[in-house]
């Protein structure tokens, strides 16, 4: 699994996450489905793409339709269950709240399909 830890994500961090996954699958087609976030679109990774374009697709979603990102439903469902209605006294007890809620749904993935994937 990948997993770059950065304070800030930008368009070389981006990049790099780019240059993970052909490295973890070097032969086929891939295809992202991305939001239009800037560094989606950074100066920085057009050459990349023009040299990976026969094994890499970047596929954008259209501005402003979150109901068509999945992402958008997790983070619903996420501040449901551990921000509504609760005070925190520190950002350290949400972390551990919210690694607690990606612990459980990770151990029936068919809800998360069903919850997130049956309301399009």
């Amino acid at each position: 699994m990948f997993c770059i830890e950065r304070e800030q994500y930008d368009a070389q961090t981006f990049l790099d996450f780019l240059e993970l996954v052909l490295e973890q699958y070097p032969t086929g087609k891939i295809v992202m489905v991305l939001d239009n976030t800037r560094i989606h679109h950074a100066k920085l990774i057009q050459p990349f793409l023009e040299e990976q374009a026969e094994c890499l697709s970047l596929v954008f979603l259209p501005p402003y339709s979150p109901n068509l990102n999945l992402i958008e439903g997790l983070w619903s469902w996420l501040k449901k269950s551990i921000i509504e209605n609760v005070f925190y006294s520190s950002v350290k007890e949400i972390l551990i709240n919210a690694q607690a809620f990606i612990q459980h749904i990770n151990q029936d993935l068919g809800q998360v399909i069903n919850r997130l994937c049956t309301k399009m």
